[in-house]
């Protein structure tokens, strides 16, 4: 089989100044083994990025790529002046305009930012991280000018300017690099303290040859600094995301990492340098002089041609690329043998694990231990879900804590079906009994990967279709069991029944096989996976097929947002039970519009609605495009596919953002249902929906109210912040409409003497958000049309009532 071509470059850290106004005695650019700097232009020219924001685009249009990341950075970038930040970006979103979404940022010290600055920004859509240390103390141990004068005063500023109100949608969160003798417990306070949205702990560059600072000949002083500060944050209830505890915590469950540091993606990112050269990871000009180089530039060379760079090749390959203490070390999935430019030695050059190797080990299996040693919360019958996450729930919110444990308890709910679907398997299919039995293998191999499948959100409405007759157990089965299998890189075959030619796989995708057998055999590879199906055999790398030109093999596409990670689920054939027809496998174009739209939908959703953006990222993994008339706006949710929303691709990203945070209040009380009786199910009275024509259930009308929450939230923030005039009036008159629908759908059900004990305590905790918003001020028009339309369909929901005696 021929090695799969290499991922598409989707990040891009563009240097538009060569020089630095700090003297930070650790940064990697100045301070450690590469000089080229010296010979560099200071300011990148007009010529260099007009030509850089083409090749991206070429690169961006060849591999049908959704969205870009471009970061600005030197040097230190506010160098380069207004004038040539807003060249830069405006040649990127000329050459990208209807060829990718463009995620750009900047990365500055932070000492002259001031207002000028945040208006361009806020002109051009540049979101900002600053570098800080901790506290003063800290931070003046490295961080200081080339006099010796503090720098901390200038970023605090920075920092207090990008939180005003005006410009807090810009900040994009703080970098701190680690230094084992500053007070761990110190530095996190006082970064938190700055309330940022981020916070990214960095360990100091080193290499082999030149260790990082042990104090003491202590073995793990880095992964004893970083659990200090995570038994903090953990202790505080998580209040910020922190890179790299969330990219250990998410390997471990089997999702990507978010930092290049740990996990074992293959790296798609090159840097530009002011003189148009492209180089490698910045990172590895720690490791010697040179080391970054690529022999390339973008007038001579695409992007592509880049890609082929053995150095660039060689962090391509996955777990094949490390030494072999690395393959065979049991946290590999997580750590990923560290930064590649920490594993660097003269001789062995990068063939050996990281020189911070005790450090990663002791900071994985300490998170990994902690997180497993957490007790579940323990049931009862006056209250089965702790009592923090049942009143946040009520209030139409919930932490990411909140759906962890709403997602543990769904997947031992499936736990239970699969095993009241293998008692379904009859003594005469051998097929079902193989399958059950890899299943139970799998349970005690890679139990880890068995139920990443089994939490996949069509496996529970897979199971109920075995249990009432309508499916046989053993396609199923071995479907779970193949994904299982390839997900722990296990190399045992197994045989999976197809579905209308299809293989499926779920979560991972579906391979397409048009030779009428009705079974094909999976087996894990090095770099894929092997398919036989009668005469056929395919080599499948996972790589291939995600920009639509692979036939046969249809991964599930994933959108990787700040934060959230979303499978766009178009492959699978369990996949219709959202009540529309569901989309076919969506073109590379139309992928590439639902990247954009929920690109702009999340940004939306984590700067205006914080309080359902954590939810929603640990909650909502899956999304399926549906099919709609044009121009009309779908979505559903599936109450037995936690984790799950479907939607048709709405017109625009803020519509796309209420859908979003409007069906995964379905889905969340669909959750909070499976474990709390909140009506009594025997009511078969219908009840007045304020939005509807007609009335409904308790059930509908519980869930309808619950997800309106969100709508009317949505419609009040969007009130102050819609780009103009009339959409802000518009949102204006939507809030006071919702807001007065959703409040009397709350006294409906209050008082329908149907709820139980848990479910009046539930809707009163809905009532109390919506009469919180019952006091804020509307305009006079507003108040009238909302009352004036509640007034009229009321009376038009008696008369049909009338009639219908």
């Amino acid at each position: 089989m021929d090695r799969p071509p290499p991922p598409a470059l989707s990040q891009f850290v563009l240097k538009i100044h060569s020089r630095c106004d700090l003297a930070c005695d650790h940064c990697y650019v100045y301070e450690h083994a590469d000089t080229s700097w010296r010979g560099r232009p200071r300011a990148v020219s007009e010529e260099i990025l007009a030509r850089v924001a083409d090749r991206i685009a070429e690169h961006a249009r060849r591999h049908a790529l959704p969205a870009v990341h471009v970061v600005l950075h030197g040097g230190e970038p506010l160098l380069a002046g207004p004038g040539r930040i807003r060249r830069a970006a405006e040649e990127l979103q000329r050459a990208l305009g209807g060829v990718s979404a463009l995620d750009l940022r900047m990365h500055t010290n932070g000492v002259l930012l001031d207002e000028e600055f945040c208006e361009l920004f806020l002109e051009l859509g540049i979101n900002v991280g600053v570098s800080l240390d901790g506290d003063k103390a800290s931070n003046d141990r490295h961080r200081r000018y080339a006099d010796g004068r503090s720098s901390h005063g200038k970023v605090i500023r920075a920092v207090e300017l990008l939180s005003r109100p005006r410009y807090r949608r810009l900040f994009a969160g703080l970098l701190c690099t680690i230094d084992v003798e500053n007070d761990p417990v110190a530095v996190y306070d006082a970064l938190v303290a700055l309330a940022p949205p981020r916070i990214d702990f960095l360990l100091p560059h080193a290499t082999w040859d030149t260790p990082p600072p042990r104090p003491g000949g202590a073995a793990t002083p880095y992964a004893d600094w970083l659990d200090a500060v995570y038994r903090r944050w953990d202790a505080a209830g998580r209040p910020v995301p922190v890179r790299i505890f969330e990219s250990v915590l998410r390997t471990l469950r089997g999702e990507s990492s978010l930092t290049e540091s740990l996990g074992l993606a293959p790296a798609d990112l090159v840097v530009i340098e002011t003189d148009g050269t492209f180089e490698q990871a910045d990172s590895l000009k720690t490791s010697y002089d040179g080391a970054p180089a690529t022999g390339m530039d973008v007038f001579t060379h695409s992007l592509d041609d880049v890609l082929q760079h053995p150095g660039m090749l060689a962090r391509q390959q996955g777990i094949e690329q490390l030494c072999e203490q690395c393959r065979g070390c049991p946290v590999v999935e997580s750590c990923g043998g560290g930064l590649y430019a920490h594993r660097y030695r003269t001789g062995s050059d990068f063939d050996n694990p990281s020189v911070f190797c005790p450090d990663l080990l002791a900071l994985v299996t300490t998170i990994r231990d902690r997180e497993a040693a957490v007790p579940a919360p323990t049931p009862n019958p006056q209250l089965p879900l702790e009592k923090g996450d049942f009143d946040a729930l009520a209030a139409g919110f919930g932490t990411a804590d909140t759906m962890r444990r709403l997602a543990a308890a769904q997947l031992d709910i499936n736990q239970e079906l699969l095993a009241a679907v293998s008692e379904r398997i009859a003594l005469s299919d051998q097929q079902g009994a193989a399958a059950w039995e890899l299943v139970t293998h799998l349970d005690t191999e890679a139990s880890t990967a068995l139920d990443a499948v089994l939490a996949h959100p069509y496996t529970r409405p897979w199971a109920l279709s075995v249990l009432d007759g309508r499916a046989a157990p053993a396609g199923g089965l071995a479907e779970i069991a193949a994904a299982a299998l390839l997900r722990a890189r296990l190399d045992l075959p197994v045989t999976v029944p197809l579905r209308g030619g299809a293989l499926r796989l779920p979560g991972l995708g579906a391979v397409r096989l048009a030779d009428g057998a009705d079974r094909a055999e999976v087996t894990a590879a090095t770099e894929g996976f092997t398919v036989r199906s009668g005469t056929r055999r395919l080599d499948i790398g996972w790589h291939e097929g995600v920009d639509g030109l692979t036939p046969h093999w249809q991964p599930v596409r994933l959108f990787e947002g700040e934060g959230w990670s979303v499978a766009i689920e178009d492959t699978d054939p369990l996949r219709d039970c959202h009540k529309w027809p569901v989309a076919e496998r969506l073109p590379a174009g139309e992928a590439k519009l639902w990247a954009e739209d929920l690109t702009g939908a999340w940004s939306l959703i984590r700067r205006e609605l914080p309080a359902y953006a954590d939810g929603v990222a640990a909650g909502l993994r899956l999304i399926t495009p549906l099919h709609a008339p044009a121009g009309s706006d779908v979505s559903a949710a599936c109450k037995e596919a936690w984790a799950a929303i479907g939607a048709a691709r709405p017109a625009s990203p803020d519509q796309l953002a209420l859908l979003i945070v409007h069906e995964f209040q379905h889905v969340k009380l669909a959750a909070v249902l499976d474990r709390v009786d909140l009506y009594d199910k025997g009511d078969r009275r219908l009840y007045y929906a304020p939005w509807r024509e007609d009335p409904r259930p308790i059930g509908g009308l519980l869930q309808g109210t619950y997800a309106h929450i969100a709508v009317t939230d949505f419609w009040r923030v969007r009130r102050g912040s819609a780009p103009g005039a009339n959409e802000r009036g518009a949102a204006e008159a939507q809030f006071a409409r919702w807001r007065q629908q959703t409040a009397e759908a709350v006294e409906e059900l209050l008082g329908s003497g149907s709820l139980t004990d848990l479910g009046q305590r539930f809707v009163g905790g809905m009532g109390e958000t919506v009469r919180g918003w019952l006091g804020e001020p509307v305009s006079g028009a507003a108040l009238r049309a909302a009352a004036d339309s509640a007034h009229r369909h009321r009376a038009e929901w008696k008369a049909r009532a009338y009639e219908g005696r």
